[in-house]
């Protein structure tokens, strides 16, 4: 849900606004991991203002998955 959203409202929102935002309430500290985690995958980046955008590109992932050259671990 909150992966959705973020990718719905790319760049809209700081991270409480979102978290304020969301469709269903959770806690917040349940956000916080959600967001650690989606940050540390790299599918979202934070700006210097906290702003939240969605940066994952499927399209170009499935692509670089069926290179063999690339290894996957």
């Amino acid at each position: 849900m909150v992966e959705k959203f973020i990718q719905d409202h790319s760049g809209e929102h700081t991270i409480y606004q979102l978290w304020k935002n969301l469709p269903r309430k959770m806690m917040y500290q349940t956000y916080k991991v959600i967001l650690s985690y989606l940050l540390s995958i790299n599918k979202i980046a934070v700006d210097s203002d906290n702003v939240v955008g969605y940066i994952w590109n499927e399209q170009l992932g499935k692509r670089y998955k069926l290179k063999t050259s690339l290894r996957w671990d």
